[in-house]
């Protein structure tokens, strides 16, 4: 019995540590991205991202073909969502979001995320809200606030009403929080290594038509050292905040409780801000700092409900 309960502590551990890798592999992702736009488009990023992380999931999907036969349609609506959706859209507008606004913004209001998929999993899938949501997600608008707009009201000199890339955070955060919602939904029927090489293969053909669309599919640099400063940060991002920190945070997320993944995913954020601050030269504000904690706070409450509830299902 001892053997056993140090076993799951020892498993539970190493859970924590692969969660808060992979999550840590997230915040340098703007570190890639915005030397990439230096000579490619937003699409033109998402694009070539997507092809070589296909290299991976093609065969994926190929060998887990069978798995696609006799879904629903409702099944199929969701696949398209999130690759079209969640994969596509959603990466080509957090890419324009790291152009269009304060840096850190951008990284923080990526914790809303969760408060997205709750929402939309009362609307589709029917799920209860947890207690006291009404007044937590009222705290989280306000954390949301003010990482947008700081301690100042969102007008008057110095101030826009409009901050665009808060703005297209807030919608890459939506459809990356649905996709979570219609992964639940498939994980039904299909494993997640099938659902995830969906989430790219799927992507691809719409993510083709917009580049072509934008005129940038030949417009390609040649040769020369932008080349090989778009093959480096390609493959950089592609491989370190793409694949390996999913396979990372997922192995982790097997056997790590929701709470203590919470606690693991903050080094998202920090590795975010420090990448921000050695390479960007982007400090973090004392209102930036209060508005995450307010976030931060209302995703731990909602996760130790979570867990709690859980619990009290195991038990009975």
């Amino acid at each position: 019995m001892e053997n056993t309960t140090h076993a799951k502590r020892n498993s539970s551990s190493t859970g924590f540590w692969l969660v808060a890798l992979g999550a840590a592999l997230w915040g340098i992702s703007p570190l890639f991205r915005i030397n990439l736009l230096e000579h490619l488009t937003s699409m033109q990023v998402v694009l070539v991202e997507h092809l070589l992380v296909c290299l991976v999931a093609g065969p994926i999907l190929w060998k887990n073909r069978h798995e696609l036969k006799h879904l629903k349609l409702k099944h199929y609506l969701a696949m398209l969502f999130i690759s079209w959706g969640g994969s596509a859209l959603a990466s080509v507008i957090f890419t324009m979001a790291l152009t269009n606004g304060d840096l850190n913004a951008v990284i923080l209001l990526q914790k809303m995320q969760p408060i997205f998929a709750i929402l939309l999993a009362k609307l589709i899938l029917k799920e209860t809200l947890p207690q006291k949501f009404g007044a937590l997600f009222t705290i989280a608008i306000i954390g949301t606030y003010l990482l947008t707009f700081g301690f100042h009201l969102p007008f008057g000199e110095g101030t826009e009403w409009l901050k665009i890339g808060s703005i297209l955070s807030l919608l890459a955060a939506a459809l990356w929080g649905g996709s979570t919602v219609m992964g639940r939904l498939l994980l039904g029927q299909i494993q997640y290594s099938t659902v995830t090489s969906i989430r790219y293969v799927f992507a691809i053909p719409l993510l083709v038509g917009m580049t072509w669309i934008e005129g940038g599919v030949t417009n390609l640099p040649q040769s020369g050292p932008a080349l090989t400063s778009i093959i480096i940060n390609l493959l950089a991002q592609a491989l370190l905040p793409g694949l390996l920190s999913l396979l990372l945070y997922y192995k982790g997320l097997s056997s790590t409780k929701a709470s203590m993944a919470t606690l693991a995913e903050l080094s998202f954020p920090m590795t975010g801000i420090i990448v921000n601050w050695l390479a960007f030269g982007e400090m973090i504000t004392l209102a930036q700092l209060v508005g995450f904690i307010f976030i931060w706070s209302v995703l731990f409450i909602l996760t130790r409900q979570q867990q709690t509830n859980q619990n009290q299902l195991s038990i009975n």
